[in-house]
């Protein structure tokens, strides 16, 4: 796990964008020509692997390194925008299909671009911007530009929050070991629903520099979020598997 030094850090702003994906011209940063045609074509890849025919509306890059806050951290955040309400009466199996379509394309790939992972998402166009840095890839054109802003990070309050959030990771993954299949997945569900709403009412009321989005982040790169999605795994593969029987 990183350092705590190390990753609080990884939030300050720095003074420009990334000059591997970026190039600034009159005081207005445009994507690398070669970057933008990449990142369509993973997007277009990702497009076929998803199986269906779907009308996309938008490709965009959001997230830190299409802000001032880019660290050694930072994803390529490449969102597809698709009209959910396109798949009428099927539109929540299509969603679910999408999310396990994504996650298994995200973990079966290791593409990076510019030495930064590539992540991809279906996002449903309805669904607002939260995030002060959003670019058009398709049409090579900023939604929203991003402005450099003063930040000032309490590292103390950081690094409480985070512990706290630590502390309640360790003890559902202690408290759930010795419970039956279904309700120990009900603990673990039920605490990755807390800290998602836990993350989003920060990022609605103050958005990407809010300590909930940071403590969010702290724990993602201290690989707090990847031991819970680990342990679940874990759990699951043990819980339904048949040891084989001693025979003579």
């Amino acid at each position: 796990m990183e350092s705590f030094n190390k990753i609080l850090s990884s939030f300050n702003v720095q003074d420009e964008l990334n000059s591997k994906i970026w190039v600034e011209h009159d005081g207005h940063y445009h994507m690398r020509e070669e970057v933008r045609k990449r990142l369509l074509e993973i997007a277009e890849e990702f497009v076929k692997f998803l199986g269906m025919d779907i009308f996309i509306q938008d490709v965009t890059m959001t997230g830190s390194l299409a802000n001032y806050n880019w660290s050694q951290f930072s994803d390529v955040d490449l969102h597809i925008m698709y009209d959910f309400k396109e798949s009428y009466d099927k539109e929540d199996i299509v969603k679910e299909l999408f999310k396990i379509k994504k996650t298994l394309f995200n973990s079966t790939h290791n593409i990076k671009v510019k030495g930064f992972d590539v992540e991809l998402y279906v996002q449903d166009t309805s669904e607002p911007h939260v995030s002060s840095g959003v670019y058009s890839v398709l049409f090579s054109q900023w939604i929203n530009e991003p402005s450099k802003d003063e930040v000032v990070i309490d590292s103390e309050v950081i690094k409480k929050k985070t512990e706290s959030w630590m502390e309640k990771i360790d003890n559902v993954i202690e408290d759930v070991e010795d419970e039956d299949l279904d309700t120990a997945l009900e603990y673990i569900d039920l605490l990755k629903d807390k800290l998602k709403e836990y993350r989003n009412n920060g990022l609605e009321r103050e958005g990407e520099y809010s300590y909930e989005n940071l403590v969010f982040k702290f724990l993602r790169r201290n690989g707090y979020i990847q031991k819970l999605f680990d342990f679940t795994n874990e759990l699951v593969d043990k819980r339904l598997s048949l040891e084989q029987e001693n025979t003579i």
